[in-house]
């Protein structure tokens, strides 16, 4: 990547890896950018999408046509900074009206480095990315030449085979103690369970971690310790946690393969909950396999039924990889489905404390139809007590 500050509104375009041109203008940084063209279909929480570090090497395109309506605030953050490598909307506003901005999208993703792409028809490059799938593609500003984005196109590697995890993980085991319960002077809407006795020790391994979900766990009454991605089952059980959390995260999955094997060693020592990135790696732990879906599932408005209850939910989502149904192994049951394309949500094991699921119980942005999951994670880590 390489950017620079954009006096608003220069020439900007699109380059897709099918030669699929998209010419408009540029707002945020100015320069050249790449990754894995993809589309989420949410119609707020752009901040929090940006800065989720599974969007890591992703330029992501807003179906939602008005972008950067409320601006920017420290709230919203999941992460220390702008994950995404690029933003694509139909349009985009500079004068944000809401009470809680602290500033507009325009200048927060000038100040991180982010090129945007703004004036182009947005529902037709999702049609191409629908028809086609996920492609690699180029954002550029200034120079627009065929020349000059093909060369900055090459330059993109393939999604597959990429740990992205290692990338984003914290360097050195931190505690996270911030609560909703007060979030920068704002009062939060969902309950607070009652505080256990004694808090549930968490070690949460950190594949991207959002920050919501680790407000979710302390809210739970967990005292959460993050670490590394890479870090040893021996180093993690030498915490004695009463629960380990997996995390969500960027890029190929089967990639992972140090993650994977430390999973794999903690199986049946403690209670263990993985969501996104995480359950893919428990299931690959645990021997089945996963592959890359075509577009991929992002949005806060994914349909998906619990097997066991047989209720709906509508759930936030954002990955790009599944676990391969036909790979599981006897003590893996399948618990979730997405209504949209049947591909499998939720894993549980049918004998240990040990579940997950494919989509985002903590939203940020999206519905809080699954808070309930981080209360099953406190009845297993209260039960193995």
């Amino acid at each position: 990547m390489s950017v620079g500050m954009n006096t608003a509104r220069e020439p900007a375009a699109l380059l897709l890896e099918d030669g699929t041109r998209f010419v408009g203008q540029a707002f945020g940084a100015s320069g050249q950018t790449t990754g894995e063209v993809v589309f989420n279909t949410s119609m707020t929480g752009y901040q929090e999408i940006l800065t989720d570090p599974s969007y890591r090497a992703q330029l992501v395109t807003m179906t939602y046509p008005h972008i950067g309506n409320t601006g920017v605030n420290p709230a919203d953050v999941e992460s220390e900074r702008v994950q995404a490598a690029g933003l694509i909307v139909r349009e985009a506003h500079e004068a944000p009206s809401s009470w809680r901005s602290s500033g507009s999208l325009h200048r927060y993703l000038e100040r991180n480095g982010v090129i945007a792409l703004t004036g182009i028809d947005t529902r037709a490059l999702v049609r191409r990315l629908r028809q086609t799938g996920a492609m690699r593609g180029a954002l550029v500003t200034g120079d627009l030449s065929p020349e000059r984005l093909r060369e900055v196109l090459a330059t993109e590697p393939p999604m597959e085979g990429r740990d992205l995890a290692s990338e984003v993980s914290c360097k050195a085991p931190y505690d996270f103690t911030e609560g909703l319960l007060r979030l920068h002077g704002e009062a939060r809407t969902r309950p607070v369970p009652p505080r256990p006795a004694r808090p549930y020790r968490v070690v949460a391994y950190d594949f991207g971690i959002k920050r919501n979900i680790l407000r979710l766990l302390v809210d739970s009454g967990c005292e959460v310790t993050v670490v590394p991605a890479k870090t040893s089952a021996e180093d993690v059980l030498a915490r004695d946690p009463d629960g380990i959390f997996l995390s969500n995260g960027p890029g190929d999955p089967a990639a992972c393969i140090e993650a994977i094997a430390n999973v794999r060693a903690l199986i049946g020592k403690r209670p263990i909950f993985g969501i996104c990135l995480g359950h893919q790696i428990l299931a690959l732990a645990l021997g089945a396999r996963t592959y890359k879906l075509k577009f991929g599932h992002r949005g806060g408005n994914q349909p998906v039924r619990d097997e066991v209850t047989g209720r709906i939910e509508i759930t936030s989502q954002n990955h790009g990889f599944a676990v391969d149904l036909t790979t599981l192994p006897q003590e893996l049951l399948p618990t979730h489905v997405n209504l949209n394309d049947g591909t499998n949500e939720g894993l549980a094991h049918r004998d240990l404390p040990i579940f997950s699921v494919q989509y985002h119980p903590e939203a940020s942005p999206g519905p809080h139809d699954a808070d309930y999951l981080f209360a099953r994670f406190r009845a297993a880590m209260d039960a193995a007590r």
